[in-house]
């Protein structure tokens, strides 16, 4: 992002109280789950049904994995990755050039995770966290051995559960869910000026993509994870439902599998995808080194496709999930999809 001289300088002031957080505005945003008082304090959220009362912006993060990174981009995004004492997320790429070298060397806490790839109660506790985020409720349930919110409550820490993740089912999350845990965390860390900047920048990127693209042809998109299985059959990393789908609004585009299931996920054969016209592949990259390779790969083994005969595909990784930065995976994909108009 450009910016004058006498702009940058009052940037550089700024972000010096991000990073300090001594000098957060009051929050002018009167949302019905959200109160504070004129001094910012306390921020009240209802949250999953749980009420959680903040009397001052939280010092010690924990980051839960969740297969997501969600949580730890946004609070980069905000200027608050000083505040992080154990972040477990991590793709390995981003479309953000610094975030992932910047995720990488935040602290891990020491922590040994257990078989979810996560922090278990006792090295949680151990950590002496005041705010931990989970991207859903999973990440609080005792069955699965980790602290629930109840206990986390009791030693001092608040908990956060991000937007669709209460009942985790995210097929019906939207890039609003994305500007919803900015905007959270904003109030919460007591930043919220600098939030919603963000959202007002990504919501005037996406508008513009969109109106480039009004009127043409919405072509079929096949989104889906490289190399990675989630059920029986040859193809079931296939995204029915969920933000992917409004990204992919926004570009210009249409999901070819939308309605082969009515959650987030499609497990499909190798004969179902083989009969579905595939104008175009997003393939999304989690902790794999090289997704344009798998893209290939795919193009190569169905070449009827429009796809294939036109090599027309994308590789995302974390722009395409719940998170600060869905104006670039918009951009990106209209851009492979409508070459013309950009």
């Amino acid at each position: 992002m450009s910016m004058n001289r006498p702009a940058a300088a009052a940037a550089l002031a700024a972000a010096l109280c991000l990073l300090t957080a001594g000098c957060g505005s009051p929050s002018a945003d009167k949302a019905t789950d959200t109160t504070a008082s004129a001094t910012g304090y306390p921020v009240i959220l209802d949250n999953c049904g749980v009420k959680e009362t903040f009397a001052k912006a939280p010092s010690r993060v924990v980051v839960m994995n969740g297969a997501s990174v969600a949580e730890v981009a946004t609070l980069l995004a905000l200027g608050l990755g000083d505040r992080i004492v154990a972040n477990e997320q991590g793709y390995g790429m981003s479309e953000v050039p610094g975030r992932a070298a910047a995720i990488k060397k935040l602290p891990t806490g020491g922590v040994k995770l257990n078989d979810a790839y996560d922090i278990p109660r006792e090295a949680m506790l151990g950590l002496r966290p005041d705010l931990v985020l989970s991207t859903t409720s999973y990440g609080f349930d005792q069955k699965n051995g980790f602290a629930t919110r109840g206990q986390l409550k009791d030693v001092g820490a608040n908990t956060y559960v991000s937007p669709r993740g209460c009942h985790q089912d995210t097929s019906g999350m939207t890039i609003a869910d994305s500007y919803r845990l900015l905007r959270d965390m904003g109030k919460v860390f007591g930043v919220s000026d600098r939030a919603e900047k963000l959202i007002a920048a990504s919501e005037k990127n996406i508008a513009a993509v969109t109106a480039k693209v009004k009127g043409e042809k919405k072509p079929k998109v096949m989104v889906l994870f490289s190399n990675m299985s989630m059920g029986g059959n040859d193809f079931s990393s296939v995204v029915a439902k969920g933000i992917y789908n409004d990204i992919l609004a926004g570009a210009g585009g249409s999901n070819a599998f939308e309605n082969a299931s009515r959650t987030s996920f499609a497990d499909l054969s190798k004969e179902k995808v083989a009969a579905t016209d595939v104008d175009a592949l997003v393939v999304i990259g989690y902790n794999d080194p090289n997704p344009a390779a798998y893209a290939r790969k795919l193009l190569k083994e169905f070449p009827q496709w429009p796809a294939a005969k036109n090599d027309t595909y994308v590789t995302l990784s974390d722009s395409m999930y719940l998170g600060p930065s869905n104006d670039v995976a918009v951009r990106k994909i209209a851009g492979m999809l409508h070459p013309n108009d950009f």
